[in-house]
């Protein structure tokens, strides 16, 4: 009983240590060199880089990232923005450099559209195939000819 009593009482500690874990690591990838001076242009840098991915982390922001390459477009969104693009520019800049993989939340529009609808269409067609399967199974067959339930009444009558 004992030991359940440190338990209960190293929780809240514990719980305080991976909340601090988490937002460490949030809060290191942007590094104090790169933020820019303005910082209404800071804040767009950083709404901007929340809503781009990383291409070595895959679905994390470059904002959460540490990879390198994450640092290198963070520099980029605010190089833009400095430079005086709006948000808009600097996206449309970023994706047309890296391609529609690199928004978090890419729309559903050409070729996306495909990979937004395929999910649903692919539950459709399992479900359709379910019920054609139980309807062919729930139809029982054809109906014996006499010939065939003699044969069936003897091969049964064997068995016994």
């Amino acid at each position: 009983m004992i030991g359940s009593e440190k338990v209960g009482m190293a929780m809240p500690y514990l719980r305080g240590f991976v909340i601090a874990c988490a937002l460490a690591g949030a809060a290191a990838a942007v590094q104090p060199d790169e933020v820019l001076d303005d910082p209404a242009l800071e804040e767009r840098a950083r709404d901007l880089s929340q809503g781009l991915r990383c291409l070595v982390c895959r679905n994390e922001s470059i904002d959460e990232s540490n990879a390198t390459i994450a640092r290198d477009l963070r520099l980029l969104v605010r190089e833009r923005l400095v430079a005086g693009d709006t948000d808009a520019e600097v996206v449309e800049f970023v994706v047309d450099r890296y391609g529609e993989y690199v928004l978090l939340n890419p729309p559903a529009t050409g070729g996306n559209i495909i990979l937004w609808a395929a999910p649903l269409a692919l539950l459709l067609l399992g479900a359709g195939v379910a019920v054609a399967h139980v309807t062919r199974q729930k139809g029982g067959g054809e109906v014996l000819s006499a010939e065939e339930e003699a044969r069936l009444a003897e091969l049964l009558e064997e068995r016994r």
